[in-house]
């Protein structure tokens, strides 16, 4: 799975690892990649690029390489970065769309033959929930259709690849404390803060933890959830009906 090293990817490597799965993670920072694998013996870890040419040959022959076989592709790596229109730079933007878009269908599109053997795999791409429907994203525009553009490939490559057995699922989480908001440059404070205030409009009552996640992206690629493909999840609480 891409992007392994903190919140949502830290969590769902650790899911799968804790019911016995063999799980490669990848991602830019070796210190955060080698936190989520300490105590997870089942963890291996790939420092790596995912915009880089080279990467997606990497990551499919590292897993090949150490397991044998690929079952699961989980595309959860993303970059953000707030800007309007009028403050949108092409540097940027381009940034989020090879991270967030084309790095995950370079990697899906190179692990394909590996994911089709052995009677079909699973790829689950992390989306966001602030990217559904009709709503719109202020200064999160570039991220946002990113995310959209996921969701439309979810659909498409599940029917592209139902011949060939693997299934394509999304889904699409809301607001999740995972530190990014610190991570970014926010204060504590100011970061309690967002999450008191979105808590307040969520109907569950509560903002996400990783946990929520990685629940739902171990049961959407177990074996038993043959018959879902196609589909994008809201694990949001809730807010995105609001």
């Amino acid at each position: 799975m891409t992007g392994g090293g903190t919140g949502i990817g830290r969590a769902v490597a650790r899911a799968f690892a804790d019911r016995g799965d063999r799980v490669l993670i990848v991602g830019r920072t070796p210190a955060t990649l080698a936190g989520t694998a300490e105590g997870h013996p089942g963890i291996t870890v790939l420092t790596a690029d995912l915009t880089a040419p080279d990467t997606p040959r990497a990551v499919t022959d590292t897993a090949l390489d150490t397991f044998g076989r690929i079952d699961v592709l989980v595309n959860n790596a993303a970059t953000g970065g707030f800007a309007s229109l009028a403050e949108t730079k092409r540097e940027t933007a381009g940034e989020q769309l090879d991270s967030n878009l084309l790095a995950p269908l370079l990697l899906t599109r190179q692990a394909l033959d590996a994911l089709a053997a052995d009677g079909g795999g699973t790829v689950l791409n992390i989306g966001s929930a602030g990217a559904l429907g009709r709503r719109a994203w202020p200064e999160n525009g570039v991220y946002g259709a990113a995310k959209a553009g996921l969701d439309f490939l979810t659909r498409t490559w599940a029917v592209e690849l139902a011949p060939r057995g693997v299934r394509v699922l999304g889904l699409a989480p809301g607001v999740i404390d995972t530190g990014i908001g610190e991570r970014s440059g926010m204060s504590r404070e100011a970061y309690e803060g967002f999450l008191r205030q979105i808590a307040a409009r969520v109907p569950a009552g509560r903002v996400g933890r990783p946990e929520d996640i990685a629940w739902w992206a171990v049961q959407l690629t177990d074996p038993r959830a043959a018959y879902a493909t196609g589909a994008v999840l809201a694990v949001d609480g809730g807010l995105s009906l609001t």
